[in-house]
């Protein structure tokens, strides 16, 4: 074998589609800067400079472009659009080096990291880290990112793990960390105090003295709006979330509970509601309040009421309920559950009736006017309702059901939540980008401490208020289901000649026993079954589905369905009407009244004595929606 003779490499060179070009290597910088600060920008200005006279130096390279995110924390790369414009470019075959400052300033995800590493060696294109002095093409580079990058990544969760060490230090010594813009309180910067704004703590006071008296948030936000109050954020409008978090808020009591919410990952800054999994630091009389302990406890309590009660879905009590109409019968002059009974008349034959509980448990103070009735009565008056669906006058119905449908605001909702998603997600980037400049030693932690409590304050206001949104888009979209469910309901013409609970359970949200006249009347005599297809609305709303052909009679609601207050809780006028006062935010349309002819014994709510009992010829069945 010959001698052999190695030639040393003399050129730069690239390959494209196979073929051997002889050229420059095409260099690319990225660089990162934290704010729009005039600091950052010159910071920019200067890492610019810095590439353009490295490129210059090196007659061998040539310089693409230089990329640059701003504002945009290091440890979320998809938020990047830079970055990943220059990820693009490179895989297109624009790009033979990337270099870029650090690791850090790359990515300080690791997994990320060598992510993209390895995805850009694959194309030959190298990535060159000047303070690590690393080159991604060479064998032992490789390694010794995979080693920096994990470094880089635990600096990342370090510095947060301290940052919030030392937030929760502030917190155990009952320092107010941040201040959130609470609506009523003015915030001091040079004592980190609170004081009492007057006129805005004149709204707070409303706000709690209305929901004791029985008004509910919806209520009490439509109110606030029509006055033309503002809310904490400069906002004219007012929504039930806003009204709910003030209701829940501690600090108008005097205390303050800090650590509401807490940081899952430092990598994606991820934070939920801290619902017991980390401390929380709570001082009492920290400082003035707005509302005494006792009225702030009674809202709290009505609401923990209100809550439960709406917290039992219609899908869990369809298969829970042992018998048809349980859960099912309200009273409507007290608004009390109606509960099953067996009834003996005096012999051995037993009689299943329903009977209101409040009745039961109380009496004629709580309830004077109520009735029981026979279930076989109320499975016949289904039947009967039912079956009188099919001679209604199907134009007025859907006269009534297009005129629901014209109200209803499906595209309005879908655009607000979008654009209250398109807040949140510039609030999140502004929150990672803060405790990006953190990390990298840009801002101190009290001006932190202040600005992120701030950001997260809103970031949860506008998710309640999203939620919120979301929760009508999807009541509104489902009234527009059950309508077309009812139309096929009229459209198959059938005739059922016994109780089917199966239909019942399918069509029927509530069945309401007992009802008050235009007049204010009693009336126990008034079967009324509200279909599923209803949600609350504004006066706005009632005013577009007049239907001028009268079939809807908004004046004959139930006592329970009207929007007063007193009118709703006529049997404790001088008290708050606690969980129940929720359905005042409710109106109950009646479309049809059908008389039911019939021989039928009511008996008097005492029925110890069981002479007590009346012989009715009519009972009146009506149906209806609750909107």
């Amino acid at each position: 074998m010959g001698k052999v003779k190695v030639i040393e490499a003399s050129k730069q060179s690239r390959r494209q589609r196979g073929s051997f070009i002889e050229n420059q290597l095409r260099v690319a910088a990225y660089c990162r800067v934290s704010t729009d600060s005039d600091e950052q920008k010159l910071s920019y200005q200067s890492q610019v400079l810095h590439y353009k006279q490295l490129v210059e130096t090196k007659p061998e390279w040539e310089l693409v472009d230089i990329y640059a995110d701003e504002a945009i924390s290091g440890t979320q790369i998809n938020k990047r659009v830079d970055f990943q414009r220059m990820i693009n470019d490179a895989l297109e075959g624009k790009i033979d080096m990337i270099i870029t400052k650090s690791i850090s300033r790359f990515a300080r995800n690791t997994l990320d990291t060598l992510k993209y590493v390895r995805l850009l060696k694959e194309k030959n294109v190298a990535i060159m880290f000047e303070k690590e002095n690393i080159n991604t093409l060479t064998m032992n580079g490789e390694m010794l990112l995979v080693i920096l990058s994990s470094l880089a990544q635990q600096e990342s969760e370090s510095i947060s793990a301290n940052v919030t060490m030392g937030l929760k230090m502030k917190m155990k010594r009952g320092e107010l960390v941040g201040y959130n813009g609470c609506l009523g309180y003015d915030y001091d910067s040079e004592t980190k105090t609170i004081s009492i704004n007057e006129e805005e703590a004149e709204i707070v006071r409303y706000i709690f003295r209305r929901y004791v008296e029985g008004s509910g948030c919806f209520v009490i936000a439509k109110e606030l709006t029509n006055l033309g109050y503002k809310t904490n954020r400069g906002s004219l409008k007012w929504h039930e979330s806003t009204v709910r978090g003030i209701i829940k808020n501690e600090k108008y009591k005097g205390d303050l509970l800090q650590g509401k919410t807490f940081t899952v990952d430092p990598i994606t800054h991820r934070r939920l509601d801290n619902m017991g999994e980390k401390e929380q630091f709570y001082v009492e009389n920290n400082h003035d309040a707005i509302i005494s302990d006792e009225m702030f406890e009674r809202a709290q309590e009505i609401l923990r009421m209100r809550s439960k009660k709406h917290s039992k879905k219609n899908t869990s009590r369809e298969y829970s309920r042992k018998h048809a109409f349980s859960s099912m019968c309200t009273c409507g002059f007290c608004g009390g559950t109606y509960i099953r009974r067996i009834w003996h008349h005096g012999t051995d034959h037993e009689k299943p009736a329903w009977q209101c509980g409040k009745a039961i448990k109380h009496g004629r103070k709580e309830c004077g006017h109520s009735k029981g009735i026979h279930e076989s009565f109320l499975e016949d008056a289904f039947v009967n309702a039912y079956n009188k669906i099919q001679e209604l006058n199907a134009t007025d119905i859907e006269e009534f059901f297009e005129n629901i449908e014209e109200a209803l605001d499906i595209s309005q909702l879908r655009d607000e939540v979008n654009e209250l998603s398109s807040k949140i997600k510039k609030l999140e980037t502004k929150s990672q980008t803060l405790l990006d400049m953190r990390l990298d030693g840009k801002i101190a932690e009290v001006d932190y401490d202040r600005k992120f409590n701030i950001i997260e304050e809103e970031l949860k206001s506008l998710r309640d208020e999203r939620n919120e949104r979301y929760e009508a888009l999807q009541g509104e979209e489902s009234i527009t289901t059950r309508i077309n469910e009812f139309r096929k309901v009229l459209a198959e013409d059938l005739e059922i000649t016994e109780f089917d609970r199966d239909i019942m359970d399918s069509l029927i949200e509530k069945v309401v026993i007992g009802a008050t006249d235009e007049d204010g009347n009693p009336n126990p005599y008034v079967i009324t079954f509200v279909f599923k297809a209803g949600m609350k609305f504004n006066e706005e709303f009632y005013e577009k589905i007049a239907n001028p052909s009268g079939i809807i009679e908004e004046g004959k609601m139930s006592t329970y369905a009207t929007n007063e207050k007193q009118l709703a809780c006529t049997y404790a006028l001088n008290k708050p009407c606690g969980d129940y006062s929720s359905t005042i935010q409710k109106r109950l349309i009646v479309f049809a009244h059908i008389p039911l002819k019939t021989k039928l014994f009511m008996f008097k709510t005492d029925i110890a004595n069981y002479r007590n009992k009346e012989l009715k010829d009519e009972i009146i069945v009506r149906l209806g929606f609750w909107m």
